[in-house]
């Protein structure tokens, strides 16, 4: 009987030790995939030149489930793919359809974890061999409008069915869309755009979404009119004035370029993270604004990183000023908008790199941006946020392999795709993808209130009496000895005066200490020590 007894403990403990998070942990192992599944059909003008005329197009996406789940209320994850809002080939890149290579590695490895994900396609089309820098911006602005339009008619369509049948048994109240690249822009401007004058008023600069087609300073129209393109919901039907007012920006007149798609239903998501893209103007970010979960690289050279002007991978056109993570996450911390992620406990590796990568980038941490810095490669180039991977045998959209279909500049897709994914492959991307989704899923825990966050988020931790913590020197010139009596520390957290935390040591098990200041700036700040028991706060003083 005691053996028994015993062997019934082995297995508790074993169970225990091996128990795995739904949303956080591969709890399934294979995925269903249901393709080509239609969510509205609209207006594209990528059929103009040869139809000269906007016709309608389906919009599709791919669904991505977990095998032989049981749930009927799960969060739901819209996955937007990258492509400069061109056909891929057309883009100038390999990349650019619901089919890439990373799109299909997050929905496999979200639906694996409980999500149910969706790859979406949406409208593309611009004419980036127009003859002047200022059209092809105006085309480049109107595609990311319709991709706008288009990804909150997938929001609608999935409120749609979860209203009726809930075909995909989601939870409509956990929704997540998940820009990578291009699709950070999308996202960004879906989570942004409220109201159609945020287009025409905008500060970062002031009044760039108006058009000035001549360069001579004097502003003729805003690129956006909802007569000639559609609300910014995509909500209402719009057929372009019978009086030819919008042939200027190449639509014809009496054409339907917005179809109304599962109006009535809210556009609202709970959860943005944006890998590798940009918000069109920095002022659309308020205080009702969906917290925004940023992954890029400070040194990315085409979408900025703080507050600067786009520039075009297909084209290498200057676009418009636009910011990026370092702006997003500024504009967070000061209106709160990440106060739910600073409220929780993240004792991860991952946070901790984030953390360092802040300094290097040359800015505080702020809670939910996670700067992504890798050497630069042989050519001294910063690679941006790489996850994407090919075969170069692979047969292109137009009949040729990549390693043999040429490039406009010179040599093959293959060869310029290597350029800024130098000795690409598979591994590359998904240790690539293991630090990003380290970084995101935890936090979507508790951004989306999924059962996971009790891993981040326990109870408030008791105030403990700082009598036994000891900081000396205090003020601090290089390094302070920190002794704790006879407790032993879990983590110190140090906090600089706006209640950034600028410094995290993690995992110490013991009762001393010896804290570098590091870069720490001279100046005043609150040492926040952890214990089993509670924590402390101590003030101490960089020199």
């Amino acid at each position: 009987m005691k053996n028994i007894f015993t062997l019934l403990l082995l297995c508790v403990f074993a169970i225990s030790v091996n128990a795995q998070d739904r949303y956080l942990d591969e709890v399934f192992t294979d995925v269903t995939v249901t393709t080509a599944v239609e969510y509205g059909v609209n207006g594209t003008v990528l059929t103009l030149p040869s139809e000269m005329e906007v016709v309608p197009e389906s919009l599709l996406l791919d669904v991505y489930q977990p095998t032989g789940d049981t749930e009927t209320a799960r969060p739901l994850v819209l996955v937007f793919h990258t492509g400069n809002f061109l056909p891929n080939v057309t883009n100038g890149q390999i990349a650019g359809t619901r089919q890439d290579s990373s799109v299909v590695e997050i929905c496999n490895r979200l639906a694996r974890r409980g999500y149910v994900a969706a790859s979406v396609d949406y409208r593309l089309g611009w004419n980036p061999l127009a003859d002047s820098q200022p059209v092809r911006a105006l085309g480049l602005i109107q595609a990311a409008y319709r991709g706008l339009q288009d990804g909150r008619n997938a929001i609608r369509y999935f409120r749609s069915d979860a209203a009726g049948s809930n075909e995909w048994n989601i939870d409509s109240e956990r929704i997540t869309a998940f820009g990578v690249g291009t699709g950070g822009y999308l996202v960004l401007g879906m989570v942004g755009l409220s109201q159609y004058g945020e287009i025409v008023q905008t500060t970062n600069g002031p009044g760039k979404f108006l058009l000035d087609t001549n360069g001579d300073g004097v502003v003729e129209t805003p690129m956006i009119i909802e007569a000639f393109h559609g609300d910014i919901n995509g909500e209402v039907e719009t057929v372009t004035p019978l009086d030819g007012s919008s042939v200027g920006f190449g639509l014809p007149p009496g054409d339907t370029t917005n179809y109304s798609n599962y109006a009535g239903f809210s556009n609202d998501f709970n959860l943005c993270v944006n890998v590798g893209g940009a918000i069109g103007d920095i002022s659309w970010l308020n205080d009702n604004t969906t917290p925004i979960l940023s992954v890029q690289s400070p040194f990315d050279m085409f979408a900025p990183y703080d507050d600067a002007v786009l520039i075009v991978p297909t084209t290498g056109d200057p676009i418009v000023q636009v910011q990026g993570a370092q702006a997003i996450g500024s504009a967070q911390e000061a209106a709160g908008l990440n106060s739910i992620w600073k409220n929780a406990t993240f004792n991860d590796a991952i946070t901790q790199v984030a953390i360092d990568n802040s300094a290097t980038a040359g800015h505080p941490y702020y809670e939910g941006v996670f700067p992504f810095i890798r050497p630069a490669n042989s050519l001294g180039l910063d690679e941006g946020v790489v996850i994407n991977w090919w075969d170069p045998a692979a047969i292109s959209p137009i009949g040729l392999p990549w390693n043999v279909l040429p490039y406009p500049t010179g040599g093959t897709f293959h060869e310029q795709g290597l350029i800024l994914n130098e000795n690409m492959s598979a591994a590359k991307s998904r240790a690539n993808l293991d630090d990003i989704l380290g970084y995101i899923l935890p936090r979507a825990c508790v951004a989306l209130d999924l059962p996971c966050a009790a891993n981040f988020t326990s109870a408030v931790e008791e105030l403990l009496d700082n009598s036994f913590v000891n900081v000396f020197p205090n003020p601090i010139s290089n390094v302070a000895n920190v002794t704790t009596g006879d407790k032993n520390m879990v983590d110190i957290l140090v906090y600089d005066i706006k209640g950034q935390l600028v410094r995290a040591e993690r995992n110490i098990n013991r009762n001393n200490f010896q804290f570098d200041k590091g870069d720490l700036m001279a100046g005043m700040y609150n040492m926040q020590i952890r214990f089993e028991e509670g924590v402390t706060t101590s003030q101490i003083v960089i020199k």
